[in-house]
């Protein structure tokens, strides 16, 4: 069994990161996530570009260049693969986190037994760094679970010629239907709220607002979706029912933190916003040696925390952890489990 002073949990930017910090200042960590390295910009669209610029999404001290403004999701893959090859990265890709026992010895101290789909460790601390896009926000109706049906999107080829449903209103939804429409698909656009999001980028909501105007998006506002079928999707807009001749559906509900892994990590959280309990200096939760960074610390509030915003999670950490290291006497105490 292999011991780490840090597990991090999470190879997206910031979990990099902590990586790249605990690594520079010599304490014993390693990089798990379930996926691919940052999985998440990975499963972003084929021809998505980053709101922030460049020079914002820089992690450790690598430069980050692109051919514009606002770098491409291609590019932003080919940086932080450089990132990880150039600090020699302690990373167990497509290896799940499953289980974590806490063991105390008569001083207080603990000790964390990590079980994940490949293989068991020992820690003292563990940062969860995993974000929220892994997590789609359901409907919950009838069909969602179809193969038509999904709360991703790559790329729009196949859907040409198609009758393509999207539902939401802010920016993963404006793009998903422009881009819909873009490669021939018959797009309809169905907004929960009253009108399209204030939140969608500023270069892209005239375009939306545009191809409505011109008739060659249709939209229905303050619609309630009811179910998706093999052949239609039906729903409630303004008191009327509809249904849907449809092929594809598109379902930008959003994303929310894994809950379930911060129950496991023994995390409290506010049951209403997801909001996630922590010392803002140190980024420690409630659950001693158990730490937050990220976009992870916005509980259901996903439009607060990004990367650019996030970057020093990781400083203040293994800081603490040092601090916590340098302190901390040896001691020849059996642990126990808690």
């Amino acid at each position: 069994m292999t011991h780490y002073n840090v597990l991090i949990i999470g190879a997206g930017p910031i979990g990099l990161s902590c990586g790249i910090i605990a690594k520079e200042a010599g304490i014993s960590y390693k990089i798990i996530d379930k996926g691919a390295l940052v999985n998440s910009i990975h499963d972003f669209p084929t021809n998505m570009k980053f709101f922030s610029s460049a020079e914002k999404l820089e992690i450790g001290n690598l430069p980050f260049t692109s051919l514009s403004v606002r770098p491409t999701k291609q590019e932003g893959l080919e940086y932080y693969r450089r990132v990880a090859q150039h600090y020699k990265l302690n990373l167990g890709l497509y290896e799940a986190f499953e289980s974590v026992k806490r063991l105390r010895n008569d001083l207080g101290e603990s000790l964390f037994t990590v079980v994940t789909s490949k293989e068991m460790y020992t820690c003292n601390h563990i940062i969860n760094a995993t974000g929220f896009y892994d997590s789609p926000v359901k409907m919950n109706i009838p069909g969602e679970e179809l193969k038509k049906t999904s709360h991703y999107f790559t790329s729009a080829h196949h859907l040409f010629n198609q009758k393509v449903a999207v539902v939401g209103a802010s920016n993963s939804a404006i793009d998903v239907a422009l881009e819909a429409y873009r490669k021939g698909a018959n797009v309809t656009l169905l907004v929960r709220g009253k009108e399209i999001s204030e939140h969608v980028k500023y270069w892209v909501k005239p375009d939306i607002e545009s191809r409505i105007a011109e008739g060659h998006i249709k939209v229905y506002y303050e619609a309630d979706i009811l179910e998706i079928t093999d052949n239609h999707i039906s729903f409630r807009s303004r008191d009327r029912l509809i249904k849907l001749e449809n092929d594809f559906v598109y379902a930008m509900t959003g994303y929310q933190p894994n809950i379930e892994l911060s129950e496991k990590l023994g995390i409290e959280m506010d049951d209403d916003t997801g909001y996630p309990k922590y010392q803002k200096t140190t980024m420690e939760t409630t659950s001693p040696n158990v730490y937050l960074a990220g976009v992870v610390i916005g509980g259901l509030n996903t439009r607060q925390w990004f990367i650019e915003n996030s970057k020093d999670h990781g400083n203040k950490i293994i800081n603490h952890i040092k601090n916590k290291n340098e302190s901390k006497k040896q001691s020849s105490y059996s642990y126990r489990v808690e």
